[in-house]
């Protein structure tokens, strides 16, 4: 082990489901206490976390856990933590843990992505979302035209798809399709019913050319990932998973004018800082808020060219779970639910340790990638089993 690398130890996951009725805490240290005994780790020997977004005050919903209030529940003496919205995307939480392992700041830290929006959304009272009589900042370029979803602003992307390359809508379904089928094979997934073409070209528009099946679903869940250093994996249990590469991109924070989605760029840059190539990857977990995201992800990362994407997933084989690169195994955020990027680089631990089950992608996989971030904003990780 390379005494200035930094790994994935441990991994947690709390109950995922709609409408809980446990605190948002709880679930958090649910994940946490999962990540702790599968990596063979107590509390007293963290000593850092890293989270994203930190607590939103204004939308608990969507962050209701900040860094501060975990260290205090469990007792944590943190000699590095952080906390922000103001990083390239959700597992830029991960990055920033890396980076404090690498340089001696820390020896575990536990990162963690909680949501509550759907119990939010069923309990207002209790999590009441912000009123606001005036707009401003980004939102007085969006609101006004009622365009206040990522789905509007997505499928922007995916329409310059549609016209350009000549992407259809059953192109585009396969990632739903795929994501589907394999939350069907996870028992922690949100949907556990399998989609058919027809259902998909059925449904219901949500943004030309997004329809309903297109988009990530609401969830209250937790999830963990501990980050070790080099030389502190000696004191784990379980297989250390290396975070060869990582990169991440933010051009503008602006949804509609930067001409490319983040991906693109951050995916030429990963490539820069390893060895590897995009042939040796064994599995790829790529964010998909929103269908097109994951899509776009495997333009960005070279699997296939700029405009190929459609093409490339076409009829499905090559991304299903025993295709040549599977695609979101645990079933996405389309299919597992809306876990706000972690979960992607938790499915890719899970496949490199082969704990995946009845989703567990054939042969040995030793390289993973695993993306979070639509948009502006974007982080991808390159994850390797040594």
């Amino acid at each position: 082990m390379g005494t200035s690398d930094a790994y994935i130890t441990g991994v947690g996951q709390s109950e995922i489901g709609l409408k809980l009725t446990r605190p948002p805490l709880l679930l958090t240290v649910d994940a946490v206490r999962e990540a702790l005994n599968e990596a063979g780790l107590t509390i007293g020997q963290i000593d850092g976390v890293s989270t994203y977004p930190g607590r939103v005050g204004t939308y608990l919903g969507f962050s209701p856990v900040g860094a501060d209030e975990l260290i205090d529940a469990l007792g944590i003496r943190a000699t590095w933590y952080a906390g922000g919205g103001e990083i390239s995307s959700q597992l830029g939480a991960v990055v920033a843990a890396a980076m404090a392992v690498r340089t001696g700041l820390a020896r575990h830290v536990i990162c963690f992505r909680t949501v509550y929006e759907a119990a939010a959304l069923a309990r207002p009272n209790e999590y009441p979302a912000q009123r606001r009589e005036t707009v401003d900042g980004y939102s007085q370029w969006l609101a006004p035209f009622n365009a206040t979803s990522a789905a509007n602003w997505t499928a922007q992307y995916a329409m310059r798809h549609v016209k350009r390359y000549g992407l259809t809508r059953e192109q585009l379904a396969q990632i739903a399709l795929t994501d589907r089928a394999n939350a069907v094979l996870n028992p922690r997934a949100l949907v556990r019913k399998p989609l058919t073409m027809d259902e998909y070209m059925s449904a219901r528009m949500i943004s030309t050319p997004l329809c309903l099946y297109d988009c990530d679903r609401y969830t209250d869940a937790s999830t963990v990932l501990i980050v070790s250093a080099g030389d502190a994996v000696n004191e784990v249990s379980c297989t250390p998973i290396r975070i060869a590469a990582m990169a991440g991109t933010v051009e503008r924070h602006s949804w509609d004018q930067a001409q490319w989605m983040a991906c693109y760029p951050t995916g030429v840059d990963l490539w820069k800082r390893t060895d590897y190539k995009p042939k040796d990857v064994d599995t790829a977990q790529l964010y998909d808020g929103f269908s097109f995201q994951a899509l776009a992800w495997l333009e960005g990362l070279g699997f296939c060219e700029v405009g190929e994407g459609g093409r490339f997933i076409e009829g499905g084989q090559r991304i299903a779970l025993h295709g040549e690169l599977p695609l979101n195994t645990f079933g996405g955020q389309i299919g597992a639910g809306r876990l706000h990027g972690f979960g992607f680089a938790h499915e890719a631990v899970v496949q490199l340790r082969g704990n995946g089950g009845a989703r567990q992608i054939p042969g040995d996989p030793r390289v993973a990638v695993c993306a979070s971030g639509g948009g502006p904003l974007a982080t991808a990780l390159l994850l390797a089993r040594d």
